[in-house]
């Protein structure tokens, strides 16, 4: 199961070369026992990037200026992608018709990196990409659409703890706090102190598991031993009418925060596949609500030049300037732009040069692909809107900021110069969110 810190890892990957392989493997149900399209398809999709690689590969010998020694290393880079390849091959056809789930492989030979993740079968199709950076689109769309979510169930004495995590429900923990045993009593002061007895060891059972659910929803501190903080982003409750009017009292204002909704569920008694499918349909709908919301408040803030701007260069220039809260990008959407060599920095204007260091730049096929990986590794929220006529008029493209800065161009930067922000919680992350990727 993929990691947050695993994310983390192929967003900061780059290979100068563009010997980077992204492995998408969709299972689909087969037309015959071969199993054949699916090796044709990934065999097909192989030929394509080997061409890729060696119209790069050739490229680079070409530009080179450095004698021998450097298109050595260029050939060795790209005998090392070309296995690559075919390990991919021979790993697709270990899968066809076996593997029930999706799978995606990240690969870079030259640099000794090779990942392997299952994921739900749920990738729009098989996909093998080349690149300087990993192809995460895929990845995040996928996680947007399957968040790391906590769901508690809990009575007057008993709770237990699931996460859904990419479409697989496990539980984590039972709580168990045994109430005092109530004596045979026909009335007065002592029938009376036994059920404030039990009424106070109920209570003080619900704040232990509010306590622990404020923690579970808190920043990780590994450093520290705390391995139950930052457990999950959002949750989810599942109880009794009368439990709930007694446990959100000692609720942390930023548990019901966190909270999406909840449903009525005997602890002892629900099912597995209720509880996912209860979680999965709380969720969409929070989903649904969240990126309808953002679409309104981002346009809104834009018509008035406040925290708020649509359109890919105005977009461009509040992620250089690390203005960016939260991202929103249509579903389907694509432009061109260009990168500077040098910075990194992302024009809209297909220009040669780059405005701020002046060197050479290079075209970009899918803009949207190549800000991914800047978004993930500064925790930006991220939502992928679809069938949003609004959202269609402004370009497809938009972003809520946490502040505007001043007007002034000097202010621009390389995307690759800007720091994290250290005041931004890594709370916020996953997964509407991943903190976040979101679908709509």
């Amino acid at each position: 199961m993929i990691t947050r810190e695993q994310i983390h890892e192929l967003a900061e990957f780059e290979d100068q070369s563009a010997f980077a392989l992204s492995f998408y493997f969709q299972p689909t149900p087969p037309r015959n026992k071969a199993h054949k399209e699916e090796s044709i398809l990934t065999k097909d999709l192989a030929r394509e990037a080997m061409r890729q690689l060696e119209s790069r590969s050739f490229e680079t010998r070409s530009k080179s200026s450095s004698g021998s020694n450097s298109n050595s290393s260029s050939k060795d880079k790209f005998e090392s992608a070309r296995a690559d390849l075919e390990r991919i091959v021979r790993l697709s056809q270990d899968l066809r018709g076996a593997h029930p789930r999706a799978k995606a492989v990240f690969a870079c030979s030259a640099q000794g990196f090779w990942r392997e993740y299952d994921l739900p079968a749920h990738l729009s199709s098989t996909q093998l990409l080349v690149n300087r950076h990993f192809h995460l689109k895929p990845l995040a769309q996928l996680l947007g659409a399957f968040p790391t979510l906590g769901i508690v169930l809990v009575d007057r004495h008993r709770a237990r703890l699931f996460d859904l995590r990419l479409g697989e429900l496990t539980e984590r923990m039972d709580f168990f706090h045994a109430l005092t045993r109530r004596g045979h009593s026909f009335g007065g002061y002592d029938a009376g102190h036994a059920h404030r007895r039990v009424a106070d060891e109920t209570r003080q059972h619900f704040k232990f598991i509010a306590e622990f659910l404020k923690d579970a929803l808190g920043k990780s501190n590994k450093d520290k031993g705390d391995k139950d903080k930052g457990m999950f982003d959002k949750w989810i409750l599942g109880c009794q009418d009368i439990h709930w009017s007694q446990f959100e009292p000692q609720l942390h204002p930023y548990a019901k925060q966190k909270l999406l909704g909840r449903f009525t569920a005997e602890v002892a008694h629900v099912s597995n596949e209720e509880i996912r499918s209860h979680a999965e349909k709380i969720f969409a709908d929070a989903q649904e609500r969240r990126c309808q919301e953002a679409v309104r408040e981002t346009l809104n803030q834009a018509r008035h030049n406040a925290r708020g701007v649509t359109g890919l260069r105005r977009v461009l220039r509040a992620l250089e300037l690390g203005e960016v809260q939260t991202l929103l990008v249509g579903q389907n959407y694509h432009s061109q732009a260009v990168e500077c060599s040098g910075c990194g920095h992302l024009d809209a204007h297909l220009v040669s040069f780059c405005p701020v260091c002046g060197r050479q730049t290079r075209e970009v096929v899918d803009v949207g692909e190549a800000i991914l990986p800047w978004v993930i590794r500064h925790d930006i929220e991220l939502s992928y809107i679809k069938d949003d006529p609004e959202f269609d008029k402004v370009g497809n493209i938009a972003a809520l900021l946490r502040f505007r800065s001043e007007q002034n161009s000097n202010n621009v930067r390389s995307i690759s110069d800007i720091t994290p922000n250290p005041s931004i919680s890594r709370r916020a992350k996953v997964v509407s969110r991943y903190r976040g990727l979101a679908s709509g």
